[in-house]
C-alpha cells in the first residue's frame, strides 16, 4: 500500500510559479510510474503529466505542455510538478497519483491517490 501527501499549492498571480511536491510511503517508490492530475470545481478529474519509474520519459497533457515539468527523486521518494506561466484556467486540486506499471494519461491505471493541494491563479 502506498501512501501519498501532496504540498506546495497555492495562490499565485497569473504568470506566476509554483512547485508542487508529492511525498510516497509505504511501497518501493521506484516501481511506480507517477502522475499528477487536477479536478477543477465541477470539472472531471483531467491528466496533467506522467513520468517513467527511472525518469526516462516523461507525458504532458496538452493544456500544460512546455509550462509544467515533472520530475522524480527515487532516493528521497518524492515526485514534483512545477508549473510556470500559470493561467487563471489552471486553477484546480492537484493531485499525485502512483501505477504500479506505465499508465501515462490513462487515469484508472492508477492505483494509489493523495488528498491534493489546491492551487489557485487570480487574473
Amino acid at each position: 500500500q502506498v501512501q501519498l501527501v501532496e504540498s506546495g499549492g497555492g495562490l499565485v498571480q497569473a504568470g506566476g510559479s509554483l512547485r508542487l511536491s508529492c511525498a510516497a510511503s509505504g511501497g518501493t517508490f521506484s516501481r511506480y510510474a507517477m502522475g499528477w492530475f487536477r479536478q477543477a470545481p465541477g470539472g472531471e478529474r483531467e491528466f496533467v503529466a506522467a513520468i517513467t519509474r527511472n525518469s526516462g520519459s516523461s507525458y504532458y497533457g496538452d493544456s500544460v505542455k512546455g509550462r509544467f515539468t515533472i520530475s522524480r527523486d527515487n532516493a528521497k521518494n518524492m515526485v514534483y510538478l512545477e508549473m510556470n506561466s500559470l493561467k487563471p484556467e489552471d486553477t484546480a486540486v492537484y493531485y499525485c497519483a502512483a501505477a504500479p506499471r506505465w499508465a501515462g494519461g490513462n487515469l484508472p491505471g492508477y492505483d494509489y491517490w493523495g488528498q491534493g493541494t489546491q492551487v489557485t491563479v487570480s487574473s
